[in-house]
């Protein structure tokens, strides 16, 4: 691990090693580049992300290509309408000896891609709600730290709804970011054709360690906002909220519910984040810009006004903005 004499060059650091994760993960991933910088954003916030898009546009590559490019433990778990609790977080076992031994789960990892997360009945959905808020688990009574850095990047088939459980709400506000994933563009899609129907296997070479992530998650919290950009954050949360007094026409029109305030410190740690990445010491109100649509866009309800007349969550935001 790299020491550095102050923040200063810390941030540097920090922008350098982003522009290399950025050049490896390309490698692999063709295109999808606001779709990675708000993945390694949430990695050194320290956040969890939901990806939803279509089968067929890299999700599990892409998790899987950013696994591989930091050094870090990796397991993938797929989601499925039989999975049980104890599959995730392991179980206790009886071992010879007659003493019960606890069996750790695959939750016991770096980073954990929750593969098709809707598919799985809510009691099951639940057991990621402890790891993600608390970095532990409960099993018999017995708590067990996870390693850190620990992160949870799911992924969610939008058009096959049938059979599927959807998230509650209390499990989509502790994503940090909502990631809708689109189509690529023809080009993008040449290229993805070129390179996975040849024999070319694209190496990715580790460009940072656990120490090193955990050193640059400290770097976020200590940088320094201005207290203007921390009451746009807020505000713009509570334009979100309908019935209170400092509420958007438009939001108090077309919305059921707002964000909370999790939404609030999520702008700030994550505009924070955002700055350093691109080179800044310290976030403006275009950096909460920046992140404010994935972190807002499951955080709202919408009412039966907003869906009669088909405004979507995006545009009430963008609106917002």
């Amino acid at each position: 691990m790299a020491q550095f004499q102050n923040d200063k060059e810390a941030a540097d650091s920090l922008a350098r090693a982003y522009q290399q994760l950025r050049q490896e993960i390309g490698k692999v991933i063709v295109g999808q580049d606001e779709v990675v910088r708000l993945v390694l954003t949430a990695v050194f916030a320290q956040g969890h992300c939901l990806l939803v898009g279509v089968p067929g546009l890299a999700k599990t590559l892409l998790i899987q290509t950013i696994a591989d490019s930091l050094d870090l433990s990796f397991n993938r778990i797929q989601f499925t309408p039989d999975l049980m609790p104890s599959d995730i977080v392991g179980s206790e076992t009886l071992t010879q000896q007659r003493e019960f031994q606890f069996v750790k789960g695959p939750i016991f990892a770096n980073i954990i891609l929750a593969d098709e997360i809707n598919r799985t009945p809510p009691k099951t959905q639940a057991a990621l709600l402890e790891s993600m808020q608390e970095y532990a688990v409960t099993v018999a009574g017995q708590r067990y730290p996870l390693a850190r850095p620990f992160f949870v990047l799911a992924t969610q088939n939008p058009i096959e709804q049938e059979g599927t459980y959807p998230l509650p709400e209390a499990q989509l506000d502790r994503f940090m970011f909502n990631i809708q994933l689109g189509y690529p563009s023809y080009e993008e899609e040449l290229n993805i054709v070129k390179n996975t129907t040849s024999d070319r296997k694209p190496s990715v070479n580790k460009v940072l360690h656990s120490d090193d992530i955990q050193a640059y998650q400290a770097l976020v919290r200590r940088v320094p906002v201005a207290d203007n950009v921390v009451e746009y954050a807020v505000g713009l949360v509570h334009k979100t909220r309908p019935n209170t007094a400092r509420t958007a026409p438009r939001a108090q029109q077309l919305l059921e519910w707002g964000a909370g305030p999790r939404a609030s410190q999520y702008l700030v740690v994550a505009a924070k984040c955002n700055a350093l990445l691109n080179g800044k010491y310290s976030p403006d109100i275009e950096d909460v810009r920046a992140v404010a649509l994935p972190i807002l866009r499951h955080r709202i309800v919408r009412n039966f006004k907003a869906e009669a007349e088909g405004a979507t969550v995006e545009q009430i935001v963008k609106d917002l903005l």
